[in-house]
C-alpha cells in the first residue's frame, strides 16, 4: 500500500513540476515564429475591420 501512495505522490509532484516548466517556456505562435523582416502586430488587430461586433449579419436584400 505504501508504494501505491508513494507513486501517486510522485506522479502529482512530477505533473506539477512539468506544468510550471512547460508553461514558462510557451510563447504564442506569432511571437515564436517571427523573424526580423516580418511585420506582424498583435493577433486579431484589424482582421475584419474596425466596426465588426463579432456577430454574423445576414445581408438584407
Amino acid at each position: 500500500m505504501k508504494i501505491i501512495l508513494l507513486s501517486a505522490v510522485v506522479a502529482l509532484v512530477l505533473g506539477y513540476a512539468a506544468f510550471f516548466v512547460l508553461s514558462s517556456e510557451q510563447r504564442p505562435a506569432y511571437e515564436a515564429f517571427s523573424t526580423s523582416s516580418v511585420r506582424v502586430g498583435e493577433p486579431s488587430h484589424n482582421l475584419v475591420g474596425p466596426d465588426w461586433s463579432g456577430e454574423n449579419q445576414v445581408p438584407s436584400s
